[in-house]
């Protein structure tokens, strides 16, 4: 159902069962999936893709033109997943010429009010945003992450699969997967034991990542405490995706409980 006040440009590409509520603009170049809701006073524009089964609250703005200075108008895209909530006063914005030209947004992600999602940002799928979030341009999202509400992502840094940021946290450096950081800015304080055991992981497999932690950690020469690492430890998959997350190619440091 489309309501009459629905202003939706006929260039448009809307799919079944689509609802729009009450003056929503929809541009020209959009396409939205089946079963997909979109409430009242919701804009989206530019060249976005939105998948199936999404719910987008009043007054979101979704594709508009990126927040960044060497924007000039640029035909770059922003693509979204399925199963979403994106939330009252949620920005979402297309990429950059020079970041790639794409954001893209995952599945079953939840962003609540006023989240933001910045030019040429990567979120994976499960991912959560509480309230009042901003992801700084180029950031990338692993899966099942959670941010907690009031906290920043600065441009460029990456969170890693299953970690989680506390509220009010300012995200400078990189967070491993399955970490946990806090303070004002960010300082790693563990592992995300209770997000792990969610996941069904054996006991085993988070013990042997606990005690690989310890030694990856114990000092703030991560180089080295990897070096040193015995295959045993690299055996086990949650270990190597912590190493391999460390030893890519980054532009932030890593995030360490020894970070200042």
């Amino acid at each position: 159902m489309i309501h009459k006040t629905a202003i939706i440009d006929t260039k448009s590409n809307i799919s079944t069962n689509v609802k729009i509520g009450p003056y929503s603009v929809i541009g020209p170049h959009v396409e939205i999936g089946e079963n997909t809701e979109i409430q009242s006073h919701v804009s989206i524009t530019g060249r976005t893709k939105i998948g199936s089964n999404n719910k987008i609250f009043p007054f979101a703005s979704v594709g508009n033109d990126p927040q960044d200075l060497k924007f000039k108008g640029e035909e770059t895209r922003l693509e979204i997943g399925n199963n979403n909530k994106i939330r009252e006063y949620v920005t979402i914005n297309p990429g950059t010429k020079g970041g790639g030209g794409l954001t893209k947004v995952g599945n079953n992600c939840l962003f609540m009010v006023s989240a933001h999602i910045a030019h040429d940002c990567f979120v994976g799928d499960n991912v959560i945003l509480a309230n009042n979030v901003p992801l700084g341009g180029h950031a990338h999202i692993d899966d099942n992450v959670i941010i907690g509400g009031n906290s920043a992502v600065q441009q460029f840094t990456r969170v890693g699969k299953s970690a989680m940021i506390g509220g009010m946290c300012g995200v400078v450096r990189d967070v491993i997967p399955y970490g946990i950081a806090l303070g004002n800015r960010s300082i790693l304080q563990g592992l995300n034991l209770i997000g792990l055991r969610r996941k069904n992981i054996s006991n085993k497999e988070i013990m042997n990542l606990s005690e690989a932690y310890k030694h990856i950690f114990k000092n703030e020469n991560l180089t080295e405490n990897l070096s040193n690492l015995s295959n045993e430890f690299r055996k086990n998959e949650l270990v190597s995706e912590v190493i391999n997350f460390i030893e890519k190619d980054k532009k932030r440091p890593i995030c360490t409980p020894f970070s200042k």
